[in-house]
C-alpha cells in the first residue's frame, strides 16, 4: 500500500486571498486526516504566498495529536527574512517526520524539476542533511528519474527520494513510465525509500502506482481542485482507494 500525504498549500492560498481565516486550514486538515490519509505536506516559501510559519507550528501539533506524518518540503537555501525564519531554522525547530528538499527558486510558481547535484556540491549538501536529520526526521530529495542523481542523493546521506512526476503527468506513455519504473527499482536496490509527487491525479495515479508502487505520494493541487466539485472527504477517500 502507498501512503497518501496531502499538500494543503492550496487551502492556505485560498484563505490568504481574503486575509482572514476562511477556509480554516486546521479544520480542513483534520477533516482530511479523519478521512484516512496518512500524512500532511506543507511547502512554506519566504513570500508566505500560502503556508505561514504559524501554520507549520499548528499543523505539526495537529499531526502529532492525530498520529499522522508531517512532511515539510522546501529549498534549504531559503534565507531568513523579517517574516520568514528560513527553511533550515523552521525544520530544526519543528523536527517533522520528513523533510523533503526541493530546488525551487523564490519566484517559481511551483516546483518543476528535481535536484542536479554536482560532485563539488556533495560536501555542502551532506552538511545540510546532517544538520536537519534526526532520529525523528528523515530526509528526502525531490528528483527527476535520473539514476546518477539518485546515486548522488544516496551518497549525501538521504533516506528517501521523491520522484518529480510532472513529465509523466504530461505524457503518461509506456516509455516515460518505464523511466520512473527503472528509477524506482534502482533507488530501492541501493536502499532508498521512494516517494512521488506533482500533477498526480485521479486519472493517472492508478497506472503510475501499478508500475511504481511508491512508499508515499504527495498530492495537493489536483485533490483540492477535485474537492471543489465532489467534496473534500469524498475525494480524499477516492485517492486513498487508488493508493490501496
Amino acid at each position: 500500500m502507498t501512503n497518501l500525504s496531502v499538500n494543503v498549500n492550496k487551502i492556505a492560498w485560498l484563505r490568504n486571498a481574503r486575509g482572514e481565516n476562511r477556509p480554516n486550514l486546521l479544520v480542513l486538515s483534520e477533516l482530511l486526516i479523519d478521512s484516512g490519509i496518512q500524512g500532511i505536506t506543507v511547502h512554506p516559501r519566504p513570500d508566505l504566498r500560502h503556508i505561514t510559519p504559524d501554520d507549520v507550528y499548528e499543523l505539526s501539533l495537529l499531526c502529532t495529536k492525530k498520529s499522522v506524518e508531517f512532511n515539510i518540503e522546501g529549498n534549504p537555501y531559503s534565507e531568513p527574512t523579517k517574516i520568514y525564519p528560513g527553511f533550515i531554522n523552521l525544520v530544526k525547530e519543528i523536527e517533522p517526520d520528513q523533510c523533503t528538499l526541493v530546488p525551487d527558486s523564490p519566484d517559481q510558481l511551483t516546483s518543476d524539476h528535481g535536484w542536479e547535484l554536482k560532485v563539488t556540491e556533495h560536501n555542502a549538501i551532506r552538511n545540510i542533511v546532517e544538520e536537519i536529520q534526526t532520529a525523528k526526521t528523515r530526509v528526502s530529495f525531490f528528483v527527476d528519474p535520473n539514476l546518477s542523481q539518485i546515486n548522488s542523493i544516496n551518497e549525501v546521506g538521504a533516506e528517501r527520494i521523491e520522484l518529480y512526476t510532472g513529465p509523466y503527468a504530461s505524457n503518461p506513455s509506456p516509455k516515460v513510465l518505464s523511466q520512473y519504473e527503472k528509477a524506482y527499482h534502482h533507488a530501492k536496490d541501493i536502499g532508498l525509500g521512494v516517494n512521488a509527487g506533482h500533477d498526480l491525479d485521479l486519472n493517472n495515479l492508478e497506472l503510475f502506482l501499478s508500475k511504481v508502487p511508491a512508499d508515499e505520494v504527495s498530492i495537493g493541487h489536483a485533490l483540492i481542485s477535485d474537492a471543489l466539485i465532489k467534496g473534500l472527504d469524498i475525494v480524499a477517500k477516492q485517492y486513498l482507494d487508488l493508493c490501496k
